[in-house]
């Protein structure tokens, strides 16, 4: 327990093993679990709960639980399931959809029980909570550590919690504390001699008709309203902190008791036990498909979109004639239709998947899968939804537009449109797996796509592009999209041309564009390859940007 910034959060990743690694940052303690090393928390089962809620917002909590059984190789899924279920006190929900901020679900301490949950999955023996009463009103926080309180008096768990400042009722849960104050310890002892200590020993006697823990917090607290205030408070801690170090409060003497154990009854050692690729694959195909399909306000949305996008580019290039002044007319239709796909497609992902990997990390975290299975049943889910609405589009713009009246043109539209929107999807994968929230995502995948529309060979001809810019044409998605999109429509037609100087075939038009020697087939395998890049792009950043965490180091 401590004020705002005091540590509290540092202390409780290093402990569970979860401290981030940067060039900067070292790591050095003993962290030792019934007399035995055990620095940065191996050697025996833990489970972290983190302060932020972080879950598939589609799936219900039953579905929540039974997915983490699962990958975590229980042996009973359809028991422990609902043993959690009702441990949790859960079982009112349990086939209540999770929700997030758009829909509405559970509530946030049922969520934190939820998290709890799948957390235990793994039967840990330690389990480490980050605030969990972050964000919760006082009936849902005290319900949330009564939970943590009956899964060590009665689960026989040791629960390691950070709080920030506690009502009375959740106080008298507590056995031990450990009190920060700017990173130092200002007491460390049970929670009922507190009172005791802080009276006798630092010299702060506690008022008995006040809130112990927050009592303390505003002792430990520093105080910046002046210079004074400041030199005042700061001197008051330090004498805590010295109180702390020469007369600290009796402790139980764990590492004695550890001794005299013999090696049954140490705390488990993690065995490791998880399923294959072949059976994380179907469970994380199951849940992608879940969200992605129970989702439907998001798809209803972009429905609307893509046929609003399509009537509107209907109306203003209704049924295009075939006049000279139709030619600009049919290549402006074609470059929209491709930046229309690209950016929907774009945005969609670059919004969605910075907030699953959210929980991606914390499960890799605790090793519940690999990338490639992950990644892997997230495209078999993802792709048929995500050719749903380029093939929408194309269905309304393409007869209202007039263009080439032929059924295998009509199919080739749509393809490149659809695998354009494959390629964009896949770009957005990429910049949310270096992106470091979804606002710096938004920032980044819009400007990487201006780029590629300014090569797009609509505005600038390919055969006036400057050397040191000719790979971001060949990298340009829209310049393939645009250019099988012109080939397929502009190869046989002919247009009136009534003077000299006038484009009378298709083929004019297309060597003007210096698409001369295109064919529909090689911008589709353009397209591909683009595609095939960006997903072992995407598969590479995630595997090397993925949660990484430092070791404990022996202390000097």
């Amino acid at each position: 327990m401590g004020p705002s910034g005091a540590g509290k959060s540092s202390l409780l990743n290093a402990l569970a093993g979860q401290t981030p690694r940067s060039a900067r940052a070292t790591l050095r303690g003993a962290l030792e679990a019934n007399g035995r090393r055990a620095n940065g928390g191996g050697g025996f089962k833990k489970a972290y709960v983190q302060q932020e809620d972080a879950f598939y917002s589609m799936l219900t909590c039953r579905e929540t639980l039974e997915t983490a059984a699962r990958l975590g190789g229980a042996s009973d899924v359809r028991a422990t399931t609902e043993r959690l279920l009702n441990d949790l006190g859960l079982v009112a929900c349990a086939d209540t959809r999770v929700g997030d901020g758009k829909t509405r679900g559970i509530s946030g301490g049922e969520k934190k029980r939820l998290a709890l949950g799948v957390q235990l999955v793994g039967a840990p023996s330690v389990i480490f909570a980050d605030e969990p009463t972050s964000g919760l009103d006082s009936f849902q926080a005290e319900r949330v550590m009564k939970t943590l309180s009956k899964l060590a008096r009665e689960g026989g768990k040791t629960i390691v919690c950070s709080i920030h400042q506690p009502r009375s009722s959740i106080v008298d849960l507590f056995d031990d504390l450990y009190l920060l104050a700017g990173g130092r310890c200002a007491y460390f002892g049970p929670m009922k001699s507190a009172r005791e200590w802080f009276g006798s020993t630092a010299g702060h006697a506690i008022p008995s008709d006040v809130n112990v823990a927050e009592y303390l917090i505003d002792l430990v607290s520093i105080d910046a309203t002046s210079a004074e205030t400041i030199t005042a408070t700061e001197k008051r801690v330090a004498s805590i902190v010295a109180a702390m170090k020469s007369s600290p409060p009796r402790l139980a003497d764990a590492s004695a008791d550890a001794g005299k154990r013999d090696s049954s009854d140490a705390l488990p050692v993690v065995d490791g036990k998880r399923v294959g690729f072949w059976g994380q694959f179907p469970l994380l195909l199951t849940r992608s498909w879940r969200q992605v399909t129970r989702d439907k306000a998001t798809n209803r949305v972009r429905f609307m979109t893509s046929l609003n996008s399509a009537m509107v580019f209907g109306s203003i290039f209704w049924k295009m004639s075939l006049k000279q002044t139709a030619i600009q007319d049919r290549m402006g239709l074609l470059q929209v239709s491709a930046i229309n796909a690209a950016m929907s497609a774009l945005m969609k992902t670059l919004t969605a998947f910075t907030k699953e990997k959210v929980i991606v990390n914390r499960e890799r975290a605790s090793a519940a899968y690999g990338v490639l299975p992950y990644f892997t049943s997230k495209l078999v889910a993802e792709l048929p939804i995500g050719a749903f609405f380029p093939l929408a589009f194309g269905a309304c713009v393409y007869p209202m537009a007039g263009l080439h009246p032929t059924l295998g043109h009509f199919a080739r539209f749509c393809g490149i449109l659809t695998l354009e929107s494959f390629s964009s999807a896949a770009m957005g994968l990429a910049i949310s797996s270096v992106a470091p929230s979804t606002d710096a995502a938004v920032a980044m995948g819009p400007a990487v796509m201006v780029l590629f529309i300014v090569f797009g060979g609509y505005y600038v001809n390919p055969d006036n592009v400057p050397i040191y810019f000719k790979w971001l044409n060949k990298c340009s998605l829209i310049k393939w999209a645009f250019q099988g999109l012109c080939v397929n429509e502009f190869t046989g037609l002919e247009f009136e041309a009534k003077r000299p100087f006038d484009q009378k075939t298709g083929e004019d038009v297309l060597a003007r564009l210096s698409f001369q020697d295109a064919t529909a087939m090689s911008s589709l395998k353009a397209q591909g390859n683009i595609l095939s890049f960006l997903y072992l792009l995407t598969l590479y950043l995630l595997d090397t940007t993925g949660p990484k965490f430092c070791v404990m180091e022996p202390p000097e």
